[in-house]
């Protein structure tokens, strides 16, 4: 404890002024706080005093020992210290004698200066010695050199190529013996060099450029042609760098000159005339396989591999067929022959097995890179135009037919009559069949081109019945103005209904497998000979009803009352028309019949609205009725001796209109009126007014009643099957105007 307490009191007196060596007062200071806390830990207890001495007789060895090895490494490193600024001491005495050796060789180098100034000359001299000397021992090559320049142009002439070169690369080797130990520009002696390889170049070129022709008849020509540029490719190839008149690139020349020979062989000649050019593309077809042939069995095998004779002349010629169709196309205008010949050609027979589809075309071709020989945005003008030049010619095809039909209806004589009996005329086969072969060719060259011409054909046809249409109101106008001409009017008609028959039924069979008919050009067509169809019934009705209309003039009338001579007319008159139609195929005839016996039924209608005749009495009213009733039976029986369908017929509205006339009590009108009206939902009020004028004993008021019980019961909708519309065809004369005052009252 003692001991402690004097460790600490000793710690407590550590002076606390600031020292050179911080380091070491933090050192000494670190050293003393854990001799304390290892002193604490030690002697915590009396008992542990007694190994005080042993204690610090084990530490002051450890201190000395501590000591000596403190000693010995600072010895140790004052011994290197002196070591290395002894060697220091040496380096700089070393630095300073080789300063002085340097000054004085830079001083020795300045001295020598001028004197290797003044050797110039003669180190110049020693080098002209040395390059006369070597042209000196090639002199007697450099005097023959004229000789064999001379010499090599006479072989370039002869076409003795190899020998040519050899006397030429001896040449050239030459120079660059002289040239090399000169160093300075080229001699005249050798300037002819350069003239003389680019002419031999050009008469190799010129010889690989008939290769053609030299396949056939001199091989060997051509094999020595092509090995000297062979010889001077590999020499292109050797050189490290480029030097004046190289690479010669004489490969490239030599298929450069194939190509062109190719070129002018086939496709540099004036183009053929729009009439020649089936010709010239039929010779194409010859020539080009034939060629493809002679390129791979006699000129390739006097070529390198690397030059690919076949895949050559294959894709030259593709390329300067491609080029030479543009220049056709640009340069001429083609008529539609022309452009179909070609389309064909390019589409088909091209890339077909008579041509570059041949099976025995060598794989070395390498077709399947070759581009299409007519682009899509060319093949789409032509077909365009095509179809634009078509379009002209059948239009002028079809009014050429069109006049011949015409010319036809002037005729002294009926229409023509086919084996069946009925009316024939060319005009529809005529018609379809100019319309059938130009779609129907269209197949071999494309789907989308006999798209084009079907819808334009179709349009076209469409065109040709309005014409049509318009021819028949021409030929209908001509009649009217002279009934008697044309001669046979109505017969020209009915055959003109034949036609609308066998167009309409051989429409469809214009459409070719796999191609759809646009809606519209569909439309157009079934507008188009609906049209027609309505237009040739229009005016057979109307030259029916021509006839007729003198026999209607006294309906109503009271002689008509009183006899059915009018009638037994007009039923004469109408089986007479009527039995033409039986030149007419089914079912226009059945249609005709049905129509003219509707024309007949209105015409009667007219004739009664018109309001000539006022019943004045029940009898006549009776007599009326029974004329009415007599009639339709007649009617009836007329159109079904002419096989026309009583459920076809229109008749029956007379035998419904006769029970308004029977009725004897007017006061009953209304119910009959609201029967009638439920049969014949088209009839009008103004309609059953003319009909109760005609009975003359309706009264306003019972008028009234009938008109307001028809407005309080409207008919029907949608009216009842198979209506077609009667009273709303038959018109009804307005009433007189009732006058304010009485006569004489204007004075």
């Amino acid at each position: 404890h003692d001991e402690g307490a004097q460790a600490k009191a000793g710690t407590r007196s550590f002076p606390h002024s600031d020292s050179e060596w911080p380091e070491l007062e933090k050192a000494e200071r670190l050293a003393r706080g854990a001799a304390l806390k290892w002193a604490s830990g030690i002697f915590y207890s009396p008992k542990q005093l007694t190994r005080l001495d042993r204690y610090r007789s084990r530490e002051a060895q450890r201190m000395c020992s501590i000591e000596s090895r403190i000693k010995s490494t600072v010895q140790s490193y004052l011994e290197s210290v002196q070591t290395g600024l002894e060697q220091l001491g040496l380096a700089l005495k070393e630095v300073q004698e080789a300063r002085e050796a340097l000054a004085e060789a830079q001083g020795a180098l300045r001295s020598q200066a001028e004197a290797a100034h003044n050797l110039q000359p003669l180190r110049e001299l020693a080098d002209q010695h040395g390059q006369l000397q070597a042209v000196t021992l090639l002199l007697p090559q450099l005097l023959a050199v004229p000789e064999a320049v001379a010499r090599t142009q006479a072989l370039i002439k002869g076409n003795r190529f190899l020998e040519a070169y050899e006397v030429l690369r001896e040449l050239e080797q030459l120079r660059d013996e002289v040239l090399e130990p000169m160093g300075g520009p080229e001699l005249a002696l050798f300037e002819g060099l350069a003239p003389l390889g680019e002419e031999l170049g050009l008469a190799v070129g010129k010889v690989v450029g008939s290769a053609r022709q030299l396949a056939r008849d001199d091989p060997a020509l051509l094999v020595a042609a092509v090995r000297v540029a062979e010889f001077e490719e590999e020499r292109d190839a050797q050189l490290q760098s480029p030097s004046p008149g190289r690479p010669r690139a004489w490969r490239q020349r030599c298929l450069g000159a194939l190509q062109r020979a190719l070129e002018e062989a086939y496709f540099e000649a004036p183009a053929p005339t729009p009439s020649g050019l089936a010709g010239h593309l039929a010779a194409l077809r010859e020539a080009l396989p034939a060629e493809l042939a002679l390129a791979e069995a006699l000129v390739a095998p006097c070529c390198p591999g690397e030059y690919g004779i076949v895949k050559l002349w294959a894709h030259t010629l593709h390329l300067g067929l491609c080029q030479h169709l543009q220049r056709l196309l640009d340069s001429e205008d083609l008529g539609t022959q022309d452009i179909f010949t070609l389309l064909h050609w390019a589409l088909h027979i091209y890339p077909g097995p008579d041509m570059m589809g041949h099976p025995d075309l060598s794989p070395e071709a390498d077709i399947s890179e070759l581009e299409p020989l007519l682009s899509p945005e060319a093949v789409d003008l032509l077909e365009k135009t095509y179809t634009e030049k078509l379009k002209l010619s059948i239009a002028e095809w079809l009014q050429k037919a069109l006049d011949g039909e015409v010319a036809e209806w002037l005729r002294e004589q009926k229409p023509d009559i086919d084996p069946e009996g009925f009316y024939h005329s060319s005009l529809p086969s005529v018609v379809l069949q100019i319309l059938d072969e130009n779609i129907r060719v269209t197949a071999v060259i494309s789907t989308s081109l006999q798209d084009r011409i079907y819808s334009m054909a179709l349009k076209e046809l469409g065109t040709f019945l309005r014409s049509l249409i318009k021819a028949l109101e021409r030929f209908s106008q001509e009649h009217l103005r002279d009934a008697s001409r044309p001669h046979h009017y109505v017969p020209y008609l009915l055959a003109c209904l034949n036609h609308y028959a066998a167009l309409s039924s051989s429409v469809s069979l214009l459409q070719p497998i796999g191609v759809s008919t646009a809606t519209g050009v569909s439309a157009t067509i079934d507008t188009a000979l609906g049209d027609f169809k309505r237009k040739i019934c229009k005016l057979i009705l109307d030259a029916l009803l021509e006839e007729l209309q003198p026999m209607f003039v006294a309906l109503p009338s009271r002689q008509w009352l009183s006899s059915q001579v009018m009638l037994d007319s007009v039923c004469e008159q109408v089986a007479n028309f009527c039995s033409g139609f039986s030149r007419v195929r089914s079912p226009m005839a059945q249609m005709l019949l049905a129509e003219s016996e509707r024309a007949v039924v209105l015409e009667y209608l007219r004739g009664l609205m018109q309001g000539k005749l006022v019943c004045r009495n029940s009898t006549e009213r009776m007599q009326a009725s029974e004329r009415m009733l007599q009639d339709s039976a007649q009617l009836r029986e007329l159109f079904l001796s002419l096989e026309l369908e009583e459920s076809a017929q229109t008749g029956a509205v007379l035998g419904a209109l006769q029970e308004l006339f029977r009725l004897q009590d007017p006061a009953l009108l209304s119910l009959e009126v609201s029967s009638f009206l439920h049969k014949f939902p088209d009839v009008s009020e103004e309609h059953i007014g003319a009909l109760l004028d005609v009975r003359g004993d309706v009264s306003r008021e019972q008028r009234q009643v009938v008109l307001e019980t028809m407005r309080a019961n409207p008919p029907p909708s949608p009216p009842p099957d198979g209506h077609r519309p009667l009273f709303s065809l038959v018109p009804v004369p307005s009433p007189p105007l009732a006058f304010c005052f009485s006569a004489g009252t204007c004075s």
